[in-house]
């Protein structure tokens, strides 16, 4: 039998970095890690990357192609990772290393980018023509497709950054260097930190406060003022941009309805000049990042 082709798809998140070797009889090998400060974060994904080459090839799977997406600021047409607040890099070459390394052909994604599209091709943006998909874990971004066309910046900024729209004025420092930027608020990790602000006792994420919301009024205060705080956002970009769909995606839309609902009504009440868009959660979940990698990789293919 001929080797099986395959690709590589490589997201590195803020907090985790997850992997996948697909093909088309599905995903045939997975693995995760944490995420690394700095260069150390390309160093885990490089290795996670060749642990699962090599596990393919064992299965007889070829790898011949990879996509890798990462956050903050991307120049693809350079291979280049330019600035990540989260991670902490700077101006970093990610595609000749990682080429040299797995012996194949890479390209680099903006992960909500990549993400986004996906949501848009195969995903809950399909149908739409102008969609806004924000992700909401450790930061806060969003992808931007308008009339059919996802809009990707020019390598020295990408267009979405809506986490750093400053909603609270003089609020919590934010990792870009303001104070009271959405992300500072309202992510994931900003939602973990403000309860153990309120109650001096530690969060295991920011879907545990959300269960625990149900119970703890210290946890619904802590919810309402992120969920107010993420519809100001929403509706900035509501307004300028009219969005026909706005797909959340990231680790905290796992909260389902319990982010949606709020989110929906108090985005709904501050919208007055263009129509409340239709807010849903994303499709492909959390692999979303993953799938709009295969994506690039797939696009590196004869």
């Amino acid at each position: 039998m001929p080797p099986v082709p395959a690709i590589l798809a490589i997201d590195v998140g803020g907090t985790t970095i997850k992997a996948e070797v697909a093909s088309g009889d599905g995903v045939l090998a997975a693995g995760r890690c944490p995420t690394p400060k700095g260069e150390h974060a390309l160093a885990a994904a490089r290795d996670l990357g060749a642990t699962l080459i090599a596990e393919a090839a064992a299965s007889g799977v070829v790898v011949q192609a990879a996509g890798v997406v990462v956050p903050g600021i991307v120049d693809a047409a350079r291979g280049t990772a330019v600035y990540s607040s989260n991670i902490g890099w700077d101006n970093l070459a990610v595609t000749g290393p990682l080429s040299a390394e797995w012996g194949i052909p890479v390209r680099l994604g903006h992960d909500v980018i990549a993400a986004g599209h996906a949501e848009y091709l195969t995903g809950a943006g399909r149908g739409a023509a102008d969609v806004a998909f924000v992700a909401i874990g450790t930061g806060i971004a969003a992808a931007l497709i308008v009339g059919g066309r996802v809009l990707d910046g020019n390598g020295a900024a990408q267009p979405g950054e809506i986490g750093h729209v400053v909603v609270r004025p003089g609020g919590p420092e934010c990792g870009c260097g303001n104070r009271g930027c959405l992300e500072a608020v309202a992510s994931a990790a900003a939602i973990a930190r403000a309860y153990e602000r309120a109650t001096g006792e530690p969060a295991a994420g920011a879907l545990a406060v959300f269960r625990a919301a149900e119970g703890d009024p210290r946890a619904r205060v802590v919810i309402e003022a992120a969920t107010v705080a993420l519809a100001d956002g929403l509706a900035v970009l509501t307004t300028l941009l009219a969005p026909e769909r706005i797909v959340l995606g990231g680790g905290l839309a796992e909260a389902g309805a319990a982010l949606l609902d709020p989110v929906a009504k108090a985005l709904a009440g501050r919208v007055r000049v263009q129509p409340s868009p239709g807010l849903v959660t994303a499709r492909h979940g959390e692999r979303a990042g993953i799938v709009g990698a295969a994506l690039l990789g797939q696009s590196m293919l004869p």
